[in-house]
């Protein structure tokens, strides 16, 4: 087996550590998710370390992701770095780790730095009387205006991939699960698909393209209409593809 590891130079201190928690992976840590890929904590004396183990991909893509795509690891730290050269947050990138054959690649991890974060942007979505709702919305959509204006599509710009932090008297914004971005030049559309995922309901759609509106020096009706017809499009195909799957599968 090939072993291929980039660890952040911040970080090389902890580079034993870091090796042992790879190589003993599924003995140990405090597991956050599992599911499709999986994430555990692991506090050092100094440094609690997120490790993201992603899926086995299939024979295909094992093939494609050694000898011509980036593995989602690599992706993940090196957009993470990408990112913050932008001034955009997001947990500080520690290491990535691929393990290969000749041909396929087999397992690979992320690791990054544990964030105390207090909540998600899911939460303020979903709850009428979140503190500071309207207001946490609108940053929320300033922060995504920040993201397209450095061009950046974040393809997984879901609810539960905004972390924020209260810090100062400020609301921080953090992103997370970064294998999928594109770094281009965004169009109108681009930037009004990129809402389509965070929430359906027409009230926040409001806040966020009003305030979108404002930023982009775009008439609010024309931003407020495209942004829900993108969103209204997203969630329709997600049920129709739900209740397929439930009928046949």
């Amino acid at each position: 087996m090939i072993k291929v590891k980039l660890i952040n130079t911040d970080y090389t201190i902890y580079s034993d550590v870091i090796e042992n928690l790879i190589n003993n992976f599924s003995k140990s840590g405090d597991i956050i998710k599992d599911s499709r890929n999986v994430i555990k904590s692991y506090e050092s004396d100094t440094v609690t370390f997120n490790i993201k183990s992603f899926k086995i991909p299939n024979i295909f893509n094992a093939f494609v992701y050694n000898k011509f795509r980036a593995s989602k690891a690599e992706r993940s730290y090196k957009f993470a770095q990408k990112l913050l050269n932008l001034g955009i947050k997001t947990p500080d990138p520690i290491a990535y780790f691929e393990f290969k054959t000749r041909f396929f690649l087999r397992n690979s991890f992320y690791v990054s730095k544990q964030l105390d974060y207090d909540f998600t942007i899911r939460e303020v979505i979903k709850n009428d009387n979140f503190k500071d709702r309207i207001q946490i919305l609108k940053m929320f959509s300033r922060f995504t205006y920040k993201l397209h204006e450095n061009n950046i599509n974040y393809l997984d710009h879901s609810p539960g991939n905004t972390l924020i932090k209260f810090n100062n008297n400020d609301y921080e914004f953090y992103l997370i699960d970064l294998n999928r971005m594109q770094f281009k030049k965004m169009s109108f559309d681009d930037r009004m698909q990129n809402f389509n995922r965070l929430s359906k309901d027409p009230n926040v759609i409001e806040i966020f393209s009003r305030e979108y509106a404002t930023l982009f020096d775009q008439n609010f009706d024309f931003v407020y209409h495209k942004m829900l017809s993108y969103s209204e499009q997203f969630f329709f195909n997600r049920e129709r593809i739900k209740k397929l799957k439930k009928r046949y599968f």
